[in-house]
Order: C-alpha cells, then structure tokens, then sequence
C-alpha cells in the first residue's frame, strides 16, 4: 500500500495548484514529512484537510480563518483524533464542524442547537422533523473522482474512498464495480462478490458488472452460476467479446462444443473490429 504522495500527485488529484499547496504548508494546516531530498510526503490524512481547505477557500473562508480553525480544532479534539475524521463546512458566514454527533463553530467553541425541536413537535403533536445533517466537504461523486486517482499507486486508500462514496451515495452502483474489482485484485472474493452483486441488484442492465461477476464465479470453480452471468453481460452487450470467449472456453470445457464454436466465432469477429 502506499503510504504518501508528492505534492505533484497531490495537485493532480485535488486539482489544486502546487502554489495553494504550498501556501497551506506556509500557515501549517499541514504538516507533511519529508523524504529523500528532503521531498514532501503527504498522507491520506493531509489530502482529506487539503480538499476541505479548498472547499473552505471556495467558500469565500479566508485563509487566516481557515489557519485559526484548525489550530481551534486541534485544542478541541482530543489528541488520537485526527481533524480528518470530521466534516468542516461553511454555512453562510459561519464555519461549522460536524462530528456525527454534535455542531459547534470552531473559532468560538460554542456549541449549535436546534432548541429542542422534536420535543417541541412532540408536544404540539406536530411532525418529528428529521434532524439536520451538514453536506459532507466531499461529494459521493468527488470521493468516487479520489478513488479512481488513487487506484494505481494506493489501493487500499481508494477503497476508503468508494466507501465514503457509497456512505454518501449508496446507489453509485460504479463504486461498487470498483470496489469489487479492487476487493477481487486482493484476493478478498467474499468482499468482491457482494460489491459486483450489489452493483448488478441496482443496474441490471449494467454489462461489465455480470461480466464481472461472471469472471469472479469462473475464477471460483462455479462454473454455471459464471455461465449464467457472461450470458446477462451478453444479454445488456451482446457485442462484449470478452463475454463471448469465456463463455467459449466455458462451453468447451463442458464438452458443448457446438455452442463454444459459436461463441469463439463472435468473439474473434469482434475482436477483429478496428478499435476492439
């Protein structure tokens, strides 16, 4: 797994200019270790504080505020919390921070109430309003942009990612397909099966889930649950020419040679296309 970026991948994931970088390290959000040449490591920890900073910054949060937060936040949080492991927002003029328990402005420390309205409503015998939950700094659709950046060179922190993805969006079934693919990668075939069987519940018609699927239940010796899924791949894409040849070497192997010959014939038609 790995364990730090350079402030080049840095900048590429977050879309964010080495000069920002930089001018956060200046009023010590960060502070990153350094390697061979005295080369900047960051973690997964400090890219999480940099994109909310840049959230903040979008926000119209000046920079010294932003300083004055997290040095704010750093007394208030006891000290094996990592200031990644809450949300920090702007709500209109006021930074609020997030904890899945409480609100509270950081620069202040005072704490955000909702003056009891449940028992209010209660009372009143009114609706129970649902209580208020502060937009995440990270879309599920920017954590699934993180995850796919991640993937090559950190795995596991991708994983984490398309988790808090789906914690976000639990029908992005594209976070489970890579998901299931990276669970599938490491050998974990339990993780990986219920992400490829949760992508295929929320898109049927998705081919590259059954086609995922499928190579996971060949892989696993369960030869016609794997048939079943190449002919749904097949079923969404009938030109899948991946599809076409396991199924072949599939049939083959079960001694149905008429069908394998069919499905070798597609599959080298398609291969054959410019392009394919």
């Amino acid at each position: 797994m790995k364990g730090h970026f350079t402030t080049r991948e840095v900048a590429k994931i977050l879309d964010l200019p080495e000069a920002r970088i930089r001018s956060c390290l200046r009023a010590g959000l960060i502070s990153p270790a350094r390697g061979p040449g005295r080369q900047l490591h960051f973690t997964f920890q400090d890219l999480l504080l940099l994109k909310t900073t840049k959230g903040l910054l979008g926000s119209r949060v000046p920079m010294k505020r932003i300083r004055r937060i997290v040095q704010s936040l750093r007394r208030q949080l006891p000290e094996d919390q990592a200031l990644s492991s809450v949300t920090i927002y702007a709500d209109g003029r006021r930074v609020v921070v997030w904890d899945g328990r409480a609100r509270w402005q950081p620069d202040s420390g005072q704490f955000l109430f909702n003056f009891g309205a449940q028992a209010i409503a209660a009372e009143l015998s009114l609706p129970v309003p649902k209580p208020e939950v502060p937009p995440s700094p990270l879309s599920a659709e920017e954590w699934f942009d993180l995850g796919s950046e991640l993937e090559k060179d950190s795995p596991e922190e991708a994983k984490q990612a398309y988790h808090l993805a789906l914690e976000s969006d639990p029908s992005m079934a594209a976070a489970h397909i890579n998901l299931g693919r990276l669970y599938h990668q490491s050998k974990q075939l339990g993780a990986a099966e219920a992400h490829y069987r949760a992508a295929v519940r929320l898109t049927p018609d998705d081919a590259l889930a059954h086609f995922n699927l499928g190579v996971l239940l060949d892989e696993s010796n369960r030869r016609e649950e794997a048939i079943v899924a190449y002919r749904r791949a097949l079923g969404s894409d009938p030109n899948f020419a991946d599809a076409h040849y396991n199924l072949a070497l599939l049939f083959e192997a079960k001694g149905r040679r008429s069908d394998a010959i069919d499905h070798f014939r597609a599959a080298r038609r398609l291969y054959g296309r410019p392009g394919d």
